[in-house]
C-alpha cells in the first residue's frame, strides 16, 4: 500500500494557494510567507471554528508533500512532568483514544516521547514505519501576541528549541500550541504555565486532527488494508 507522489494527484495548486491569500487576510489566522510560498500558519484558539481551520490547514500541508508514503505518524514531543511542556503528549493520549487504519501515535502522558528518549523512538519509527508521513507536535513559547495560537509548518520541528536544547529535528510537517511568552527563565516559564492554557490549546489541535483524518481517508490518502 502506498499514497500517491504529488505529481499522481489532480489538486489545483492554483485554488489552493488562492486560499492561502484569503486566510491570509483574515484576523484571526496569520500566514507568513517566503516569497511566494506559504511556509507557517497562525491559527488563534480563541476564534470560534479554529478546529476546522487547523483541520484544513493541516490537510493542505499534507497534500503539499511530495514524498510518497504509506502511513501517518503522529509524534507528540513533551512531558508530563512540566505543565507547559505536556500538550504533546495530552494530544497523544487524546488521539490513541481513536482507532484508525495507517495512523499511528507516539507519545502519551503514559508513555511521553522526550529529550531523553527522542532519538530511540526515532529510530524504532523508522525501523518499523519506513514509508510513513510524520506530523510532529510540541508545545513552544512565542511573543505575547501569539500566546494561545496554534502553528502548522510544512517541515521539520525543532524540539527544545524554546528552552536552548540542541535536539535533532523531527516531522515532516510540525503543528506548535504557544502555550506561554518566550524571553527570560524559558524552563521556569513552562513549569509555571496554567494547565488550562494547554488544555485549551490541545483540545483543538485534537479536534482539527479529527477532523482531518476522515477527509484525507475520503481523498483515498489513507486506504485499510
Amino acid at each position: 500500500v502506498r499514497f500517491p507522489a504529488r505529481r499522481e494527484w489532480n489538486m489545483n495548486l492554483a485554488t489552493y494557494f488562492a486560499v492561502c491569500i484569503f486566510l491570509s487576510q483574515e484576523d484571526k489566522i496569520e500566514n507568513k510567507k517566503c516569497g511566494d510560498k506559504a511556509m507557517t500558519f497562525y491559527i488563534d484558539t480563541r476564534y470560534a471554528n479554529c478546529s476546522r481551520e487547523i483541520c484544513r490547514l493541516l490537510k493542505a500541508c499534507i497534500l503539499e508533500q511530495t514524498r510518497e508514503w504509506s502511513e501517518i505518524i503522529f509524534l507528540c514531543i513533551g512531558t508530563d512532568r512540566v505543565t507547559g511542556d505536556c500538550l504533546g503528549p495530552y494530544i497523544g493520549a487524546q488521539l490513541s483514544s481513536h482507532a484508525f487504519p495507517m495512523v499511528h501515535v507516539y507519545g502519551t502522558l503514559s508513555a511521553p516521547v522526550h529529550a531523553l528518549n527522542l532519538t530511540d523512538t526515532m529510530q524504532e519509527i523508522q525501523k518499523r514505519h519506513p514509508g510513513s508521513l510524520i506530523i510532529a507536535i510540541d508545545s513552544s513559547l512565542g511573543q505575547k501576541k501569539h500566546l494561545g495560537y496554534v502553528t502548522i509548518s510544512n517541515g521539520a520541528l525543532y524540539p527544545g528549541a524554546a528552552v536552548h536544547k540542541k535536539l535533532p529535528p523531527v516531522g515532516h510537517i510540525h503543528i506548535t500550541g504557544i502555550v506561554n511568552v518566550s524571553g527570560v527563565l524559558e524552563h521556569l516559564t513552562l513549569q509555571t504555565t496554567r494547565l488550562s492554557t494547554v488544555i485549551s490549546i490541545a483540545d483543538q489541535i485534537t479536534d482539527g486532527i479529527l477532523y482531518m483524518i476522515p477527509l484525507i481517508s475520503k481523498c483515498g490518502f489513507i486506504q485499510i488494508l
